[in-house]
């Protein structure tokens, strides 16, 4: 069910805002890790947002006119684009950016209304309706409230279970390295 031309599994976490898409992958990842998988991470934002602090080289030579920067030291690099016209990412162009070789599975924050496999993520409390009668990607519910649907229903406050059922559903290969 993998729309993308990807050689890992792409899973994505669908949900309004204010239902702890974030503070849910924040538990997932290390259990994901900790089985041995190299996990990569696209977040999607509504809002403009700064990465690099300003008054730092990277962010001065930005503003001054870069349209991309690439900073890189023996612990990490970043890669920032300004984009010429504002317009909303598509997530098969983000994939292409990620380096897939390195990685089992990539789990994807937000991007709910693309076509790829999705767990959607509700909490009774919002009072938001749920996604997955008109999302047909949408391949489980994690919920804190029973769900009625044939589709598989996770606990949203189970990590280790939904973990689980990524495990078995996608069944991402582990290189057995680890990063």
């Amino acid at each position: 069910m993998n729309r993308f031309s990807a050689p890992v599994p792409v899973i994505g976490f669908a949900a309004f805002s204010g239902t702890g898409k974030t503070t849910l992958l924040t538990r997932l990842l290390p259990l994901l890790s900790a089985r041995g998988l190299r996990v990569g991470m696209i977040k999607h934002s509504h809002h403009d947002f700064e990465i690099d602090t300003p008054g730092k080289d990277s962010y001065r030579l930005r503003k001054a006119g870069a349209r991309q920067m690439l900073i890189a030291s023996p612990h990490r690099l970043a890669w920032i684009a300004e984009q010429p016209q504002p317009r909303e990412p598509r997530l098969a162009e983000l994939l292409e950016r990620l380096d897939l070789d390195t990685l089992d599975l990539v789990l994807v924050e937000g991007f709910r209304h693309e076509p790829f496999p999705k767990i959607e993520l509700h909490r009774e409390a919002t009072g938001k309706p749920l996604l997955f009668p008109d999302d047909p990607a949408i391949v489980a519910i994690a919920s804190d409230a029973p769900v009625d649907t044939s589709l598989p229903c996770l606990d949203i406050n189970e990590p280790r279970e939904i973990a689980d059922f990524i495990l078995e559903t996608f069944k991402p290969e582990t290189t057995g390295t680890q990063p």
